[in-house]
């Protein structure tokens, strides 16, 4: 294996950081059944209760003074109770076992940082966009400021890595077809987004590929990094379900639309920063 494609060991930091990241994580498991809105008929898995895999991120689901939040999971238990059907959380981590698990009928939805595209159209079922997103370079500044990629024709010869299944392996191919040179990746088989941001800057590796409206939350607490350099164009970032599902597809957008009509929807896209479609 090219060591380059290796994290770079004795820097103790990150792995407190990624710690207490774990620790967080095993609280929201605890949480999300407790709190997720009571559903009209009961509370077992299946029936009127709807299964979602929802990403473990600053914008999706996290752990806040002992409580659950992000844009994400608020929105969904709003269009939940609006549609006056029960939800039941999953947070995941790992988007490939995410999508195995969708696949395989596990859940009935997924939310996660997993772009509408040609390709990703021919695998799944996308609903209405739940806000829009896209993909930007995490790095760090020097002393004086300055990064090593100020645009996408120099991450010629670079490694970016990603969460592994990530479809932001497709977009860097890509990307490194549009600029005449390779781009190598590096796939996370372990962390997701979040881990990879906190790897950066904590200097365990160089570059990494997420989503902007999380590095944006992220780079907030880390003042040495940079995710000025986009790697896609914006896209609608919507809530996935299995191929075969389209009635489900059908209900989810059909509530959707009359939650996006609330006052309280409105609320939740000012509360999170993120821009109308």
């Amino acid at each position: 294996m090219d060591n380059k494609l290796l994290p770079k060991k004795g820097n103790p930091t990150i792995y407190i950081v990624l710690l207490a990241v774990i620790i967080s994580l095993m609280a929201v498991l605890h949480h999300c059944s407790s709190q997720a809105p009571k559903p009209a008929r009961n509370d077992e898995v299946g029936g009127d209760t709807l299964r979602v895999a929802i990403e473990y991120s600053p914008l999706a689901c996290y752990t806040y003074d002992d409580t659950l939040g992000g844009f994400c999971y608020d929105a969904v238990r709003l269009m939940a109770a609006t549609a006056h059907r029960g939800v039941k959380f999953y947070p995941i981590v790992q988007l490939e076992d995410a999508l195995s698990s969708l696949d395989d009928g596990r859940y009935d939805m997924l939310v996660a940082q997993f772009p509408v595209t040609k390709e990703n159209r021919e695998e799944y079922l996308f609903t209405d966009e739940l806000y829009l997103d896209r993909q930007v370079l995490v790095q760090r500044r020097d002393s004086v400021g300055q990064t090593p990629v100020a645009t996408q024709l120099d991450l010629a010869g670079k490694t970016l890595w990603v969460v592994k299944g990530s479809p932001m392996r497709d977009r860097i191919e890509s990307l490194a077809r549009e600029i005449g040179d390779s781009i190598h990746i590096a796939e996370d088989s372990f962390y997701g987004p979040e881990q990879l941001f906190m790897r950066v800057a904590a200097g365990e590796i160089d570059y990494a590929v997420i989503n902007e409206s999380t590095a944006r939350q992220m780079a907030s607490h880390y003042r040495n990094t940079d995710i000025a350099t986009g790697i896609s164009f914006t896209q609608f970032q919507s809530i996935i379900i299995n191929k075969d599902n389209q009635e489900l597809c059908d209900s989810v957008n059909s509530w959707l639309r009359a939650t996006r009509q609330l006052p309280a929807f409105s609320n939740l896209r000012t509360r999170y920063h993120l821009a109308s479609e």
